[in-house]
């Protein structure tokens, strides 16, 4: 089914749209395609998950997310990674995973792709933090560094041995060092 509308959707008619692959963003009004994923950043994405998930799920303090779309305020993202504290993940009333989050994570992780604009990711990680978000990293694989956001805080530009804020609660000890040895996977 095809929609067609002549002026800039609303966040509702926007929701009502099928989803694309790569998912698309609601951003002050317009529709932002967002890069398809590429081998460094699903690299990252899936271990960052995963190693969130393994220090948080069982102990059901929090749940990472990969490309989850959260509506929330006057905007629809999708960020590379959704963390919720397991008390805000709105279960549904059999206790499952719902498919619409219409709240802002907890903490939400983007990994900048080479296409893509640091401005207008940094500005959904900020919107998110406007939102309750506690927690925002952006990830720049091309010169290995981490950008740290917080409510009401500095930023944080984080290199090497830095390590990384982690969500409360959650027992995990990162460097940015860390994080980006995990592409390297052949031992050459």
């Amino acid at each position: 089914m095809t929609v067609a509308i002549n002026r800039a959707p609303s966040l509702e008619e926007f929701l009502q749209l099928p989803e694309t692959k790569p998912a698309r963003e609601y951003v002050n009004g317009e529709i932002v395609q967002k890069p398809m994923p590429k081998g460094r950043h699903s690299r990252l994405q899936l271990l960052l998950c995963n190693s969130i998930n393994e220090k948080s799920e069982k102990q059901k303090i929090a749940y990472a997310f990969p490309e989850l779309r959260c509506s929330f305020g006057s905007r629809s993202i999708v960020p590379d990674i959704a963390v919720f504290k397991w008390s805000r993940i709105p279960f549904d009333a059999d206790g499952e995973v719902p498919n619409d989050f219409l709240l802002s994570p907890d903490w939400t992780i983007e990994i900048l792709s080479p296409e893509q604009s640091s401005n207008r990711v940094i500005g959904n990680i900020l919107y998110c933090l406007q939102y309750g978000c506690q927690l925002g990293w952006l990830l720049d694989p091309t010169d290995r560094s981490i950008l740290v956001l917080r409510s009401n805080q500095p930023p944080e530009l984080l290199r090497g041995s830095d390590r990384l804020p982690i969500l409360k609660d959650i027992d995990l000890n990162l460097t940015v060092e860390m994080i980006f040895g995990w592409l390297k996977m052949s031992g050459n």
